[in-house]
């Protein structure tokens, strides 16, 4: 193997889900990745393998492949180790949650993917932060709505950043789904940015936030009115706090709660992810 500058030297955390679902991807990947940098290859059997890979990475640049949840977990760690903000991440998508990959602009396939940790560029992307220091990169959904596929495509090209939301949304919280079993509509106070939006006596079908455009959330609020869904109500700001009785919510591909109390805040271009130039 040749040399190559300390840039281009690669850890690859390989998530034992995607080794086992689809390890033909995985060779691929490796293939692709060995090729055209000096790689170190981790295959951690756990959450605290994961998170001591990362953290013993020294000057390589990180690359996880796996699906969703591999990703927002990395995130997490290296925020939690305060070294997100200094730190250009790289994913190979790879498994069957992919959403939020497609949101973010990660390639489909593993040489497309592969090829974009080599020679693509870090982008910076705004982290939503609350209040138990959990990092959401996509979508919080409440209530935890079923995964539903997306509706043909409707957005205002002018505007990336809210398509990528949108997208990402429709995704994870379409506006009619289908019934989840306990989950009917919800009593919540909604603040932004310390104004009430929605209050405890006007019952919510359903809540989203995404980061939006730099530096503010979008918050979409969709009402119940006399047993039918009202009109949504849309908002932005830096900071979402959400109050009431005990609820779940749903951040990116995962589920958490239930808690009585959570507020998220916009942090701005507080992480780097590596995409095609």
């Amino acid at each position: 193997m040749g040399t190559y500058p300390t840039s281009d030297q690669l850890l690859v955390v390989i998530d034992p889900v995607a080794r086992r679902t689809d390890g033909e991807s995985v060779r691929i990947a490796k293939d692709v990745l060995s090729a055209g940098a000096a790689t170190k290859l981790c295959l951690p059997d756990g959450p605290e393998e994961f998170a001591r890979a990362l953290r013993r990475r020294g000057s390589r640049r990180p690359v996880v492949i796996g699906d969703d949840h591999t990703l927002a977990r990395a995130v997490s760690v290296l925020h939690r180790q305060r070294e997100l903000a200094g730190c250009a991440l790289s994913m190979v998508p790879v498994g069957r949650d992919l959403a939020l990959a497609r949101s973010l602009g990660v390639p489909a396939g593993a040489v497309a993917a592969a090829r974009a940790v080599l020679d693509g560029a870090a982008r910076r992307r705004d982290l939503l932060v609350d209040d138990s220091d959990g990092v959401v990169l996509g979508v919080v959904g409440i209530p935890p709505l079923r995964d539903a596929p997306a509706d043909g495509p409707s957005h205002d090209p002018s505007r990336p950043w809210l398509r990528t939301c949108q997208s990402l949304v429709r995704t994870l919280v379409p506006a009619r789904p289908a019934p989840v079993p306990g989950s009917g509509p919800s009593r919540l106070r909604i603040e932004v940015d310390g104004i009430t939006l929605v209050d405890l006596d006007q019952p919510v079908a359903g809540l989203s936030v995404c980061p939006g455009s730099p530096g503010v959330a979008e918050v979409e609020v969709r009402p119940v009115s006399v047993g039918a869904e009202a009109s949504p109500v849309f908002a932005e700001g830096r900071t979402v706090t959400v109050s009431g009785a005990d609820f779940r919510y749903r951040a990116d591909a995962s589920v958490s709660g239930p808690v009585r109390r959570r507020t998220w805040t916009v942090r701005e271009a507080a992480w780097s992810l590596v995409l095609p130039r």
